[in-house]
């Protein structure tokens, strides 16, 4: 499904420390690395991407764990798919196909990786746009009611192994559906070419240990290097641009963009009239925004 969905983008795979990560690469200008979100993969992109690459040479990776890119072991530190290791991934990815520098566009879990590889690399990211998060120490803080029960994946998939995994294994496509489809828009947003993809990429082997892997990382080890950030007094350096679906849960439940100015030293941000799936459900927004913001000279925007 994800060929004739991403033609323009040749598939070029790639290797760190024996895990293969899926990339594409396509289109022309400065280098723009695309970063999906849970339980999706970089066909998540497909409505946006034509339109970004005729102004940015776009990089487009599967995380590990998820898509066609690699699902390494399980380990007791989850340090494996901790976003620290992940980060290496994709730092891997674009010095692959020849950036050392680079701009990031990111959802969800991608998110969560973009954020900590422009903690842990700001001499290699320019700017970086991050699309429907808070940083992951605060929402977990800050957790209440109406969070827990609209993302109830996040405390089931943190839960010890093996039941989360089987449970997940048992129905692979019906988790992708229950998950995205009880949000705002259902799964009407999505284009049933993208869909089938997500489904295909969630039954191979691996897929239900991965995905709780990450979450189990995002719930421990990754809270501790977000924590010595804190500690350290260090914040983002790269202007930072984060959306917010309008009516998602994540701006329902948390101040974003406050929450991002005590992390990053120049935020600006927004909502969008949308749910959660900003790519898929406000993609002519989203282009506009990230032309916007990526080609500007990082003057202060509303």
């Amino acid at each position: 499904m994800l060929a004739p969905m991403l033609s323009a983008f040749p598939s070029h795979p790639v290797q760190r420390n024996g895990v293969t990560l899926h990339t594409r690469i396509g289109g022309e200008g400065p280098a723009l690395l695309l970063l999906h979100g849970h339980p999706q993969s970089m066909a998540m992109w497909h409505r946006v991407a034509p339109a970004l690459a005729r102004h940015f040479t776009l990089v487009l990776m599967d995380l590990r764990g998820y898509g066609d890119s690699a699902r390494p072991s399980a380990d007791a530190a989850h340090l494996n798919y901790s976003k620290r290791e992940m980060a290496l991934d994709a730092l891997a990815v674009m010095a692959h196909h020849g950036f050392a520098h680079f701009d990031v566009l990111a959802h969800d879990r991608g998110a969560r990786v973009a954020h900590r590889l422009a903690a842990d690399h700001p001499a290699a990211v320019r700017r970086l746009m991050l699309l429907d998060i808070a940083p992951t120490l605060a929402m977990y803080a800050q957790t209440g009611e109406a969070f827990a029960r609209a993302y109830w994946h996040w405390f089931f998939l943190i839960q010890p192994s093996p039941l989360p995994e089987a449970l997940i294994d048992a129905d692979p496509a019906r988790y992708v559906r229950s998950v995205m489809g009880s949000r705002h828009a259902g799964l009407g947003a999505f284009d049933p070419g993208a869909l089938a993809e997500y489904e295909r990429c969630a039954v191979q082997p691996g897929t239900a240990v991965a995905i709780c892997e990450d979450y189990r990382a995002s719930a421990s080890v990754d809270l501790d290097h977000d924590r010595a950030d804190i500690a350290a007094d260090r914040r983002l350096p790269q202007p930072l641009r984060v959306l917010w679906g309008e009516h998602a849960t994540v701006a329902r439940c948390f101040d974003v963009l406050a929450l991002w100015r005590e992390r990053a030293a120049n935020v600006t941000g927004r909502s969008l009239p949308c749910g959660h799936y900003m790519a898929e459900e406000a993609p002519e927004q989203l282009s506009a925004e990230a032309l916007s913001f990526f080609q500007s000279d990082s003057k202060e925007q509303p």
